[in-house]
């Protein structure tokens, strides 16, 4: 396993990561325990969770992922040999995640709820990495945004008062660093400048969405992670399963996420599985697994700290682990961007 740098921290996290969003809803506790056990045993020493999982989100099943991970920190005593990240909702109209059934915002007050009830459900007194998981201000995203812009106004909480408060619980030893997810440039240049006016934290990472059939991040937000060390966390790198060809000519495999909840409308569109046939036929080209590809794509790209990886079962993340192997090559590489000229971010 590769361990990079996670911003400027010092601290080396798996190029891969261990995502955790079914688990509570797909994946039970048991399901959960296993996928961890077997990541730490492969070398990953990173897992990302946030108190909004699992998905699709709901009251009766929200902050089910951090308490999966709290049991097993309990049963398994392996706090330290983690890098922990979780994050705290946006704007939004849910209602569940506050005790005083307030919508969300990222407000001083309940960011420090927020980090309280992670803390509680994780059983433990840190988190490494605390990420904002959306803008708390209007922005178009989750499939809106990337190649028609569309200007949005509205409240927000200003980007001093949310690093103000996360700085309180840096000092206090809740928190060790911060990140961003589903940010945009100006967003993620606007905290930058506004830490080094205040000397408040530094953001180290982005999470965002990123896979051979969504390179916007690759408009901007790329060379700010190269320049500035504000690597991504890149989610979605298989689009939800679409890369690995499941759901190709209308098969709905049962169990899976498109079947269970029907949700993935972002990589539905016409061109979107005219790009995903072209991906494949790479992969049969050359003669690698699809999924491993895919994988191996995100993580050899500069930009990139680690590759969120999202499995429901032992053999999808066995499958996803052994992506690190897949030797790349220069003819790949082109194959690849000959089929993102023809056809660029299909599912942004």
């Amino acid at each position: 396993m590769e361990y990079r740098e996670l911003g400027r921290t010092g601290v080396k996290v798996s190029a891969l990561c261990l995502g955790t969003m079914t688990w509570g809803q797909q994946n039970t506790e048991a399901d959960g325990h296993a996928q961890m056990d077997y990541a730490l045993a492969n070398g990953i020493n990173f897992f990302d969770t946030s108190e909004m999982y699992s998905v699709p989100p709901k009251a009766e099943t929200q902050g089910s992922t951090e308490r999966i991970i709290g049991s097993w920190f309990k049963a398994r005593r392996t706090r330290d040999k983690v890098i922990l990240a979780t994050k705290v909702a946006g704007r939004s109209p849910m209602n569940w995640l506050r005790a005083d059934k307030s919508a969300a915002e990222q407000t001083p007050k309940q960011i420090a709820e927020a980090i309280d009830a992670s803390l509680k459900r994780l059983q433990t007194d840190y988190i490494d990495l605390y990420q904002l998981h959306w803008p708390d201000r209007p922005v178009a995203m989750f499939g809106a945004n990337g190649l028609i812009y569309r200007h949005l106004e509205g409240s927000t909480v200003p980007i001093a008062d949310i690093l103000g408060a996360l700085n309180d619980h840096v000092k206090a030893g809740k928190i060790r660093y911060i990140g961003l997810s589903n940010e945009t440039a100006w967003g993620t240049m606007s905290f930058l400048s506004e830490a080094a006016r205040t000397r408040a934290p530094r953001v180290q990472s982005i999470q965002n969405a990123y896979s051979l059939i969504n390179r916007t991040f690759e408009i901007g937000l790329a060379e700010i992670a190269m320049r500035e060390k504000v690597g991504l966390l890149a989610y979605s790198p298989l689009a939800q399963g679409f890369l690995t060809g499941k759901y190709q000519n209308g098969a709905l495999p049962a169990g899976a996420r498109k079947t269970l909840f029907n949700r993935q409308q972002r990589y539905e569109a016409p061109q979107s599985y005219a790009a995903i046939d072209r991906y494949l036929a790479i992969a049969k080209q050359f003669g690698v697994d699809p999924a491993q590809m895919a994988l191996q794509f995100v993580t050899t790209r500069p930009f990139v700290t680690a590759t969120i990886l999202g499995a429901t079962t032992m053999a999808q993340l066995k499958t996803d682990i052994d992506s690190a192997k897949l030797a790349w090559s220069d003819e790949i590489e082109a194959a690849i961007n000959a089929a993102h000229h023809a056809q660029p971010n299909p599912a942004p």
